[in-house]
């Protein structure tokens, strides 16, 4: 796959970004974030644009992968695809690796966690600790895939809101790790997507 040219990372007021953090393309985080060290953010195919309070833990890697189809797109002369955009509240779990083509609000992807760029995720939605999920689907909102079977139901409970967490790690991040410095105004700069 060829490589980002150039990153062009926005990082709202109020995000907490850990320096150690792997940041590559066209990437912008809107407040409330987290992104712990050892999180690898890689924007290939186009803009990364995370909705506010998402959580992205250690050794979570989220891709917008360069798909084939994307490639031919690329190369007929179209300037730039459209951007990744993940809605609010989504937690990225130790481990996971996610690639999906869209991720919409309050989702969890637990430790170890694969979902493939074929994949669509809509709102609230949990898939489980090591689950992997590499076939092209749209998950209805509330899904919960869980265990060795990726057993498949609805959610009983709904998605309660990760404020202590965000506020806990606000708190405890700055003590432990350098971050990066919020670089982008949204009150300057209206274009944010």
């Amino acid at each position: 796959m060829p490589a980002v040219d150039q990153n062009d990372i926005k990082i709202m007021p109020k995000s907490i970004v850990c320096e150690d953090s792997i940041l590559r393309g066209d990437i912008t985080i809107l407040p409330g974030c987290i992104v712990h060290p050892s999180a690898s953010i890689i924007a290939e195919a186009g803009p990364i644009v995370f909705g506010e309070n998402c959580i992205v833990e250690e050794y979570a890697k989220i891709v917008y992968p360069l798909t084939e189809d994307q490639m031919k797109i690329k190369e007929a002369g179209v300037e730039a695809l459209p951007p990744l955009i993940i809605g609010i509240n989504n937690v990225f779990e130790v481990g996971c690796t996610v690639e999906a083509s869209r991720i919409g609000d309050k989702n969890v992807f637990e430790c170890k966690s694969y979902v493939g760029p074929e994949v669509s995720i809509s709102n609230g939605c949990v898939i489980g600790a090591g689950v992997t999920l590499r076939c092209k689907q749209h998950l209805p909102e509330f899904t919960v895939i869980y265990g060795r079977g990726y057993l498949q139901r609805e959610a009983i409970d709904k998605h309660v809101s990760q404020t202590l967490q965000i506020d806990f790690l606000r708190k405890v991040l700055p003590n432990y790790h350098l971050l990066r410095k919020p670089n982008y105004d949204p009150k300057k700069n209206r274009n944010v997507i």
